[in-house]
């Protein structure tokens, strides 16, 4: 098995009411994040995901909630649709109750994938967390950063630059307009300087 396949059986196993359910919303989870055109909303997207939460372990309250926000914030994903966050949510919910899951924690898990829609400042620490982390590619290196422009261009391939430019110009200028793009001091610390670097050069090669 997989890393992440592992780490999905894991924690499906601490809720299953049937012994294969897991195994089965798996595959569902795998065949979503490999479509054509996950140029970067893929299975290297969540991997990257769990590798920026697992040092705030010790700051997460429920992090089994937070995992399974992980693995379902973007299963629905399309470039032309806008409401992707909306409709991952509520499959999430569907397959987390059919897990068994309290109807709060289901909730909660839902909270976490409609947040990653705008990154704004929420109330739930786990929350915020997940949106920050989700936001952790904008301070990377510059090499990797290009690399994922270039990705998300892909993904929105559909859309000749007379369009793309002036939407992604517009999602630049709102995360740079932000007082604190990170929400939490974690990442805040790890990426703030270097994400307003890369918004801002990226922004400078559009105009």
């Amino acid at each position: 098995m997989e890393p992440l396949q592992c780490l999905f059986m894991e924690l499906t196993a601490h809720s299953a009411r049937y012994g294969d359910l897991g195994g089965q919303l798996w595959q569902e989870i795998a065949a979503g994040y490999t479509l054509p055109g996950r140029h970067y909303h893929n299975l290297d997207h969540l991997q990257n995901l769990i590798g920026e939460l697992e040092p705030c372990k010790p700051l997460i309250d429920d992090y089994d909630v937070l995992l399974y926000a992980v693995f379902y914030h973007d299963l629905i994903y399309a470039a032309q649709r806008q409401d992707n966050e909306e409709q991952s949510a509520e499959l999430a919910g569907n397959r987390l109750n059919a897990l068994g899951l309290d109807p709060e924690r289901i909730e909660r898990c839902r909270q976490h994938i409609l947040a990653t829609k705008t990154h704004r400042a929420g109330a739930d620490p786990d929350t915020l967390l997940l949106a920050d982390a989700d936001l952790s590619i904008l301070g990377a290196e510059e090499d990797r950063y290009d690399s994922y422009c270039r990705q998300i261009r892909q993904e929105y391939i559909v859309y000749p630059d007379v369009l793309y430019i002036p939407g992604r110009t517009k999602v630049l200028q709102h995360f740079l307009s932000m007082s604190h793009i990170y929400k939490t001091p974690h990442f805040h610390t790890l990426y703030e300087q270097q994400a307003r670097l890369n918004l801002q050069r990226e922004l400078a090669s559009l105009q």
